[in-house]
C-alpha cells in the first residue's frame, strides 16, 4: 500500500503567493500529489523536477470544445506535452461534478469530451502516463447509508454506465468529493461530531456486512465502492478528489470553526500515514485531495467557501495542524468488523468556475440520519 496525501491548489483568489513560493509550503505537509483547476502554466513551470504529481483540470466551461478532436490534440499539447516529463502531470479530469448540475447538454458532452482528450494523448504517445477522469459530487449517489446500501441515482446510472466503461478500458480512477461537514452542518443535532471529526467515538456496524465505521468519510467511501460495484465494477479505483473542512463560516454554518478544521484535517492526514484503506477495502490504497491549500477570497457564497485553506495567502498556516503528534485517532486502532482503518467521504466543492460547493450538496440521506440516530440510541 502506498497512501499519499495530495492537496487542492485552487486560485480563485488576488492575493496569492507566487507559485514559485508555493513549491515549499506543499512539501511542508508532505504532499507529494497536487490538483490544480486548470492547467496554470506558471504553476507548471514552477513544479518542475520537483517530484510532485499534478492532476489539471479542464472546466466545465471547455467540455463542448473539446468534443472536437482538433480543439483537444491542441489543448493536450499545449497544456500537457509541454511540460512533460519535468513536470509529472499523471491524469486530466475534464468537467467537475457536471453530472448534478442538471444540465443535460453539459451531460451530454461530458463523456464525448473525455474521449476526446484520452485519443488526443494516444496520438501523443501519451496515454500510458497521464489518464483521463472527471470529478464526481457524492449526491450522484441516490443512497450512502449503510455503507453497503451504496447505490447511485437512477436517473444518472445510464450516463455513470458510459464513463464507468470508459475509466475501465483506459485504467482511469473514479474521483469523488467528499465533504461530512455539509453532513454536520445538515444536521447538527443527529450527527455525531466525532464521528465526523476522526475523533474517537463508539461508531457504527453496517448490519449488512458486520463492517465497524468510527468515521463518515470511510463509510462515504464504501458507499461509492459498492454503488459501483453493484454495476458490475468492483475493481475501479477510487480517488477522493476532494474533502475539507472550513475554519470559519457564517452563523448559520454549524461547525465550521478552526479547532473543528484542524481535528478533521490533522487526523486526517495522520490516517492516511497509517497505510490502512476503508474497512470493506482494507489493503487498497487512499489516494486524497484535501481542500485547500489556500484561503481563496474571491470565492462566491458563504463564509465557509473562502477559509477551506490549510494556509493563509501570506503563506503561514490558517491553524495548527498538529500532525507531528500521535494522538488517538478514529481508523487508527483494530475495530470490531475485522478491518482497522477506514477512507473518506464523498461531496463536492469549488470547481474552476464560481460554482459554490455548498449549494445543493448533502453528505447525508434521511436514510442516514435514521441510521445515525440509532447509533446514538445505543450506548
Amino acid at each position: 500500500m502506498a497512501n499519499s496525501m495530495g492537496i487542492n491548489y485552487g486560485q480563485i483568489a488576488d492575493n496569492l503567493p507566487s507559485p514559485e513560493d508555493v513549491v515549499p509550503i506543499v512539501k511542508s505537509i508532505g504532499a507529494t500529489k497536487v490538483k490544480l483547476y486548470d492547467a496554470d502554466p506558471k504553476v507548471l513551470k514552477a513544479f518542475a523536477n520537483t517530484g510532485v504529481e499534478f492532476i489539471v483540470g479542464l472546466g466545465n466551461e471547455y467540455l463542448d470544445k473539446m468534443r472536437d478532436p482538433a480543439k483537444a490534440q491542441a489543448w493536450v499539447k499545449q497544456n500537457v506535452q509541454s511540460h512533460l516529463p519535468a513536470t509529472k502531470i499523471t491524469c486530466i479530469f475534464v468537467g467537475n461534478e457536471v453530472l448534478t448540475f442538471n444540465d443535460t447538454s453539459l451531460s451530454n458532452s461530458l463523456l464525448p469530451a473525455m474521449q476526446s482528450v484520452h485519443t488526443a494523448l494516444v496520438n501523443l504517445g501519451l496515454d500510458k502516463q497521464v489518464t483521463v477522469t472527471t470529478a464526481h459530487s457524492l449526491s450522484i449517489l441516490e443512497t450512502s447509508y449503510p455503507p453497503s446500501s451504496g447505490a447511485f441515482r437512477e436517473d444518472l446510472v445510464d450516463c455513470l454506465s458510459e464513463t464507468l466503461s470508459f475509466h475501465q478500458k483506459t485504467g482511469s480512477p473514479f474521483l469523488i468529493n467528499a465533504y461530512p461537514f455539509f453532513a454536520y452542518k445538515g444536521n447538527p443535532k443527529q450527527v455525531p461530531l466525532d464521528f465526523v471529526l476522526f475523533q474517537p467515538n463508539q461508531g457504527v456496524i453496517d448490519p449488512a456486512t458486520n463492517l465497524h465505521y468510527d468515521n463518515m468519510l470511510y463509510a462515504q467511501i464504501d458507499a461509492v465502492y459498492n454503488a459501483l460495484a453493484s454495476l458490475g465494477y468492483k475493481k475501479l479505483p477510487v480517488h477522493i478528489s476532494e474533502t475539507g473542512w472550513p475554519s470559519k463560516g457564517d452563523e448559520d454554518e454549524v461547525g465550521a470553526t478552526a479547532d473543528n478544521a484542524k481535528k478533521y484535517n490533522g487526523n486526517l492526514i495522520k490516517l492516511m500515514s497509517k497505510k490502512t484503506g476503508t474497512p470493506m477495502r482494507p489493503n487498497s490504497d487512499l489516494n486524497i485531495y484535501v481542500f485547500a491549500l489556500f484561503n481563496e477570497n474571491m470565492k462566491p457564497g458563504p463564509t465557509s467557501e473562502r477559509n477551506y485553506g490549510l494556509f493563509k495567502p501570506d503563506g503561514t498556516p490558517a491553524y495548527s495542524l498538529g500532525i507531528s503528534s500521535t494522538s488517538n485517532v478514529a481508523g487508527s486502532n483494530t475495530t470490531t468488523g475485522g478491518t482497522n482503518g477506514k477512507p473518506l467521504s464523498p461531496i463536492p466543492t469549488p470547481p474552476s468556475t464560481p460554482t459554490s460547493s455548498s449549494t445543493g450538496y448533502l453528505s447525508i440521506s434521511p436514510a442516514t440520519v435514521s441510521f445515525l440516530v440509532k447509533f446514538q440510541n445505543v450506548g
